[in-house]
């Protein structure tokens, strides 16, 4: 058992190297060959959007919890329900189309129940603002004792993609555990068993759950990054609504072209002991996504760069006879 953990760590620390030299090199000469270029572009872009943010910034004479509010809640909000307003539509109607002839578990959810759909509608709205909005508030003052929050001066992008790397590691490894934590058959029965109502789950549902499990595994570790990095508050309302429209795709039962794939945590629904992350790091390291290795979704689990939906071209193995 220990050598075969130490195989798995050897194999994750290789495919992550793999992953981040392939990117680096590629960046490298992606840098050197067009450097002019994209810093005159940047040299623009940085302007415009420094000097939106200071405009902003002025239009409520720098109120730091209004300003607070409306980056880190409204903005974030207003990404999740749009986002989700589009695929509830298609899910209620099944139009347009083109949405719904990318499903993932065809026959599922078409049309979705109506009762069961308001119920999670509710679900999500009393967590928004029973629970996600008054963490805010200790949240506020953490970053107003960092100091950089509501700088007049915005990080630069380089900044931010190095702390979207962090926030996006830190989420990983607190979800992962938290996530594996409420499936102990105890927890499980009382907290999670909520959230796998849905065994095809939809856009909404990805914050469809106990308050328990609403603070531990959906807002702490998106929260937890900024708050260790003292981010500004641009850079956090880019993150939150990012990583709400990220979950919501993870959810939607759709695996639409040119967006992340769904089809890992969607195997977690449908199977329930599978697939427990985000990335899928920690679940090929804690073997975990053993089962999903070995079937058609892990051959689908990919970006679809076509227009043909992936239950077409990669179709499930028609059933034996009994």
């Amino acid at each position: 058992v220990v050598c075969s953990q130490e195989e798995k760590l050897r194999d994750a620390v290789k495919m992550t190297a793999c992953v981040l030299g392939t990117g680096l090199l590629v960046f490298t000469a992606l840098v050197n060959s067009v450097s002019w270029y994209v810093q005159n572009i940047w040299d623009t872009s940085g302007y415009f959007w420094q000097s939106a943010w200071l405009k902003f910034y002025y239009m409520y004479e720098g109120d730091e919890w209004t300003i607070f509010f409306l980056g880190a809640a409204l903005v974030p909000a207003l990404a999740f329900w749009g986002f989700n307003g589009i695929l509830m539509v298609a899910d209620v109607t099944g139009k347009p189309t083109f949405i719904t002839r990318y499903r993932i578990q065809l026959g599922k959810n078409d049309p979705v129940d109506t009762k069961k759909l308001r119920q999670a509608i509710y679900t999500a709205l009393c967590n928004q603002f029973l629970i996600s909005l008054p963490m805010l508030v200790p949240m506020f003052y953490i970053m107003k004792w960092w100091g950089n929050t509501f700088s007049k001066e915005l990080p630069t992008f380089q900044w931010f993609l190095v702390e979207l790397s962090i926030f996006t590691l830190i989420e990983e490894i607190l979800f992962y555990y938290s996530h594996r934590l409420v499936h102990l058959p105890l927890l499980y029965k009382h907290i999670h068993k909520k959230h796998h109502e849905w065994t095809a789950p939809i856009g909404v549902v990805s914050i469809y759950a106990h308050p328990v499990e609403h603070i531990l595994s959906n807002t702490l570790p998106v929260m937890t990054g900024p708050m260790i990095m003292g981010s500004h508050i641009v850079s956090i309302t880019a993150w939150f609504s990012l990583a709400l429209i990220t979950t919501s795709i993870s959810h939607c039962g759709y695996h639409l072209p040119f967006l992340p794939s769904p089809e890992f945590h969607d195997f977690h629904h449908l199977k329930f002991n599978q697939c427990y992350g985000v990335l899928g790091v920690l679940d090929y390291l804690h073997g975990t996504d053993t089962v999903f290795r070995q079937t058609k979704a892990y051959e689908r689990h990919k970006v679809l760069l076509s227009l043909t939906p992936l239950s077409e071209s990669i179709p499930e193995e028609p059933r034996k006879a009994e």
